[in-house]
């Protein structure tokens, strides 16, 4: 694999310890390659902070106090689009992953995972790819999926380029469309799938067997 530029990292969570061992723990486990840039124990601050550090990625905690990880989800969604968010909880509960996920997150991973476990998921996340626990996954996917299965050439096509991480630039120049037209057959498709987000899918895209034509 060709060496890449180190994923700068900022940490929304209320647990310090957690934050420190991330601190500590993920540089040494991926050879330096991650580096957290950035923490917050104050959902509310979660926005501007990333705002400040310009991060590749946000891990989000999402069981903190008032207003919550969630909303800290949809905050840095708005103020800064190209940052990739990564939801993560310590809990079973998969509705505030769902939650999450709707609001604006690309991928969940739970708060038990090893450090050295965590590099491959977030390469991927940041290649466009959503990152989800099967479970999660049966659970978003469970009211969509015969939807999907009804989708025409040109809306499969456009749900597989979204799978695939390419951006609305990219998908005009492969459509020969404006940004503008990919922008509303996107959110057409979107409503289409009942779902809210590029994550969703993506991943819905990958259990109909898109990605693998």
């Amino acid at each position: 694999m060709p060496d890449r530029p180190t994923i700068r990292i900022v940490v929304v969570d209320d647990h310090p310890l957690f934050v420190r061992g991330l601190e500590l723990l993920l540089p040494a486990a991926t050879e330096k390659r991650v580096e957290v840039v950035g923490s917050t124990g104050d959902a509310s601050a979660a926005a501007s902070l990333v705002s400040r550090t310009h991060p590749d990625l946000a891990l989000v905690d999402l069981h903190m106090p008032p207003p919550g990880g969630v909303r800290a989800v949809a905050a840095i969604r708005r103020t800064t689009p190209r940052v990739r968010i990564v939801a993560m909880s310590g809990g079973d509960d998969p509705a505030p992953a769902l939650e999450a996920l709707r609001a604006g997150a690309e991928g969940y991973l739970p708060k038990s995972s090893e450090p050295e476990e965590l590099l491959p998921p977030l390469l991927a996340i940041l290649d466009g790819w959503a990152v989800l626990p099967s479970e999660l996954l049966r659970a978003l996917l469970r009211p969509t999926r015969a939807v999907a299965i009804d989708l025409d050439s040109e809306e499969r096509r456009l749900l597989r380029a979204l799978a695939t991480g390419r951006s609305t630039v990219e998908i005009a120049e492969e459509l020969h469309v404006s940004e503008r037209t990919v922008k509303r057959m996107i959110a057409a498709l979107l409503r289409k799938l009942r779902v809210s987000s590029r994550a969703e899918a993506a991943a819905l895209a990958g259990q109909v067997g898109l990605l693998g034509e």
